[in-house]
């Protein structure tokens, strides 16, 4: 099983991206797709996931309004579009993947994890 993640890069405030993560070796039926973050110094923290049938999406009070997590279940892709961007989204962003639609801001209880791709956000 892998997740790829990509469409990181360097911005300034204000800007936008958009990220998005593959996954392969398995059928990802009934599994939800989630993001995290982690910064230097900081530990790993959760910013948005999104059930398999895309009708229960959750978000980070820190990036409500601003990015929005969604899934292509036909490519086993799911993105996160990030707008108005801070410095303090400044983080290495990872995908993950879990059974199920619970517990979904909690990173023990996901199985499988992308390599992540680096955020970097300019004043």
């Amino acid at each position: 099983v892998q997740l790829q993640a990509s469409g990181g890069g360097l911005v300034q405030a204000g800007d936008s991206l958009r990220l998005s993560c593959a996954a392969s070796g398995r059928t990802f039926k009934d599994y939800a797709m989630g993001w995290f973050r982690q910064a230097p110094g900081k530990v790993r923290a959760f910013v948005a996931a999104i059930a398999w049938s895309a009708d229960n999406a959750n978000y980070a009070d820190s990036v409500k309004g601003r990015f929005t997590i969604s899934r292509d279940n036909a490519k086993n892709t799911v993105y996160l579009q990030m707008n108005s961007l801070k410095p303090e989204d400044t983080a290495v962003y990872y995908c993950a993947s879990k059974y199920g639609s619970g517990f979904l801001s909690v990173p023990s209880k996901y199985e499988y994890w992308g390599q992540g791709t680096q955020v970097t956000v300019s004043s």
